[in-house]
């Protein structure tokens, strides 16, 4: 079957390309706006890349068109499906009948940490001879590419909260049914197709609906919005997770931080210590993530004993907080983090790491709840580990520059200097002209961020000469 996909590089619709091309199918696909790691992935796998969207993208004829969905009416490619009368559905809807049909699906949902814990959890059943499949939506560092079938009855997939298609507003995570899920998390975001928080509950609400009773949820014992969406029904046993003494009852899985930065946690199992993780992650939500994979990977047999063992070895993914270069000392980070509360666990990760050693933040607001500016009354303070944030104002935000006016005598007294550059050029310019070693500049962006990783690290260069 030819199976052609509309948003191919996304990460989401290229795990699937990867899938489909897997399972024996001829692959293609197009895409706004072609960028490594996934590109590259794709093309490895022999899967055909178009650039852009056009009606003659579908010559020859597919025999099914998966629809991302960041694709809308208007767009060339999906009105030319819609008139020729193409089968066509979400990507969503094909995984589930395709791939994960009577396999244990292992899902991870939350609005932060998803792909790491996903990938924690994978490498955790990897290093128990699981060998199961796979959907991540990025690349881990310890495997070749973001998805695959496997070899066993188990399944590990992000599970996303955003819509379907255009078609299908239903979350994605809805099509997944997993007898084991963990809940990382719960925050507003996706404003462009949620209106408040509550909407978000009632979707998270609708994926523990279709977990049975058998199967297991893992939860932090504290976040208000996920006691919200469990009041509104759930029928499976959950399980709960903390850091320290957060929390003044004996939740089921509990971290001891050993070292303030989250490189070194004992884990505790209904308080009886396991074993310790020593790794290279930093930051509480790091901390978190594992532990919660932990807990998951013990549903299905594997000790905890072992999964800390494999954590230990485990060496993260592609775009988050990925080491890039070390020009001298000035060290380039590439980060994924999109959201005021990811910001900020990813910088006080580091500065607890790095001690009084200078963190420069180079952060693109690229989301469309970024655009929007609804998070952006807690957009300064989510920086305030870094000494100095530069943004970038590269889609022309009236309110960015204004936020930074308005806050700048009271935020630069409690938090890092901030400025705002719009083009690529003056980013580098003004981040690679600050910057003495000892330093570290973690770059931060949903985005491929016009390819701004690799120029900055080519001006370092040439300036260390």
């Amino acid at each position: 079957m030819h199976i052609h996909i509309l948003g191919i590089c996304g990460t989401f619709m290229g795990s699937l390309a990867v899938l489909a091309r897997e399972l024996g199918h001829q692959v293609t696909g197009s895409d706004q706006g072609v960028y490594p790691p996934m590109s590259t992935q794709l093309e490895a796998q022999g899967i055909g890349l178009m650039e852009g969207y056009s009606a003659e993208h579908l010559k020859p004829q597919p025999d099914l068109v998966l629809i991302g969905n960041a694709m809308s009416r208007g767009n060339p490619e999906v009105e030319a499906v819609l008139n020729r009368n193409i089968d066509y559905m979400s990507g969503p809807e094909w995984l589930s009948r395709e791939v994960l049909r009577h396999r244990w699906v292992l899902a991870v949902a939350g609005t932060h940490g998803k792909t790491t814990t996903t990938a924690m959890l994978l490498y955790i059943l990897e290093q128990a001879g699981l060998e199961a499949g796979y959907l991540i939506g990025g690349v881990p560092n310890d495997f070749p590419v973001s998805a695959r079938l496997g070899n066993s009855d188990f399944f590990v997939i992000e599970a996303d909260e955003y819509d379907s298609a255009f078609f299908d507003k239903r979350s994605k995570f809805v099509h997944y049914r997993p007898h084991t899920l963990i809940l990382n998390n719960l925050e507003f975001d996706h404003a462009d197709i949620f209106e408040n928080v509550e909407a978000i509950e009632r979707q998270f609400h609708h994926l523990v609906r279709t977990v049975p009773s058998n199967g297991l949820i893992v939860r932090p014992a504290l976040d208000l919005h996920l006691d919200k969406a469990l009041e509104l029904g759930c029928w499976t046993n959950t399980q709960e997770t903390s850091v320290d003494s957060e929390v003044a009852y004996m939740s089921d899985w509990r971290a001891e931080l050993l070292k303030e930065d989250g490189s070194e946690f004992m884990v505790v199992h209904r308080e009886q210590p396991v074993a310790a993780v020593r790794w290279d992650q930093t930051g509480l939500h790091s901390v978190r993530n594992g532990l919660a994979a932990i807990a998951a990977a013990r549903h299905v047999g594997v000790t905890p004993d072992h999964a800390i063992s494999a954590l230990c070895r485990f060496s993260g993914v592609k775009r988050r907080m990925e080491l890039l270069a070390d020009i001298g000392g000035i060290r380039v980070y590439d980060d994924f983090a999109h959201h005021p509360t990811a910001i900020a666990s990813t910088l006080e990760g580091l500065r607890n790491k790095v001690g009084n050693e200078t963190i420069v933040a180079l952060i693109e607001p690229r989301s469309n709840t970024m655009q929007q500016g609804v998070h952006q009354h807690t957009l300064l303070p989510s920086a305030g580990a870094a000494d100095r944030v530069v943004w970038a104002n590269l889609n022309q935000l009236d309110w960015l520059p204004d936020l930074l006016n308005a806050g700048e005598s009271e935020e630069s007294q409690r938090h890092a200097a901030h400025s705002v550059e719009s083009t690529i050029e003056a980013l580098i310019d003004r981040v690679a002209g600050q910057a003495v070693s000892p330093c570290h500049i973690v770059i931060m962006s949903n985005g491929g961020f016009g390819g701004i990783h690799h120029k900055l690290i080519a001006e370092l260069e040439r300036r260390s000469a």
